[in-house]
């Protein structure tokens, strides 16, 4: 977090005063407030983005004019409403094929393996987008294709993080990530993150799946986790969700929580 006295605070003494810096420091503002928060002080905003209070203060009024920023009756700041107009218009303009696609290639490449984006349709799941590696002997994905729900890791992934609260599941809630081994072909293994939309809803899964020979050692699982919760990440930034739990995910990854299949 920011300490009030750093970067930010000492350029607005000096002479950036230009349209775009007025602008990043707006932005600074809109970004500080947290998905799970219902207001935020002047001296939080202020503490968050390193700006001094009169700033923060003669900005949050330019915002709630705007409707960007709304003022609690107790003195805190919240969003406003047209932060949620914009998101709309987004939203109806954005096709999630063109921005996980990409994403699938450089997983694919970057893992050697099958990287798939699984959405859920009632209590089975679907892959809409795949992208296969070159080699011979890989994970066979059929886009359009129905398949287990309660089977692999992206049917865990978007058990978990729906309606379905099955303490069995929290462990992923918490970390964001679920793996398995040989549960709906003995021989493949696969690692899957969900995908959040700006509604804070998970819209999909995405997967990396192989060979459980060539997937399974910890190391390899490993790796694929990280780069699986890097691309969800930006599907996540992509869609206008929130990236904190992915994140916190990736750090949270160590060696010691992949038994190979064990």
């Amino acid at each position: 977090m920011a300490s009030g006295d750093g970067s930010a605070a000492r350029a607005e003494s000096g002479t950036d005063t230009s349209g775009v810096a007025v602008l990043d420091r707006a932005f600074a503002l809109l970004g500080a407030f947290g998905q799970d928060e219902d207001g935020l002080s002047l001296a939080e905003l202020a503490r968050r983005t390193d700006l001094y209070k009169s700033t923060v203060l003669r900005l949050l009024g330019a915002l709630e004019h705007g409707g960007f920023v709304r003022r609690l009756p107790d003195g805190q700041y919240a969003i406003g409403p047209a932060p949620l107009r914009l998101a709309t218009i987004y939203q109806r303009s954005f096709q999630v094929g063109p921005a996980v696609e990409p994403l699938l290639k450089q997983l694919s490449a970057e893992t050697g393996e099958t990287a798939s984006f699984y959405v859920r349709h009632g209590d089975a799941r679907i892959a809409l987008y795949r992208w296969e590696p070159a080699r011979s002997v890989r994970a066979a994905v059929a886009v359009g294709q129905q398949y287990a729900l309660r089977q692999g890791a992206s049917g865990k992934v978007l058990c978990a993080f729906s309606e379905d609260l099955s303490a069995d599941l929290e462990v992923i809630r918490t970390r964001a990530w679920a793996d398995s081994y040989g549960e709906r072909e003995p021989d493949t293994a696969s690692v899957a993150a969900p995908v959040f939309g700006v509604d804070g809803r998970a819209h999909g899964a995405i997967a990396v799946s192989g060979p459980r020979i060539r997937l399974s050692p910890p190391t390899t699982m490993l790796a694929a986790c990280q780069a699986v919760l890097g691309a969800a990440r930006e599907a996540t930034r992509l869609l206008g969700g929130d990236v904190a739990r992915l994140e916190a995910g990736l750090r949270g990854l160590s060696i010691d929580q992949f038994s190979g299949g064990t």
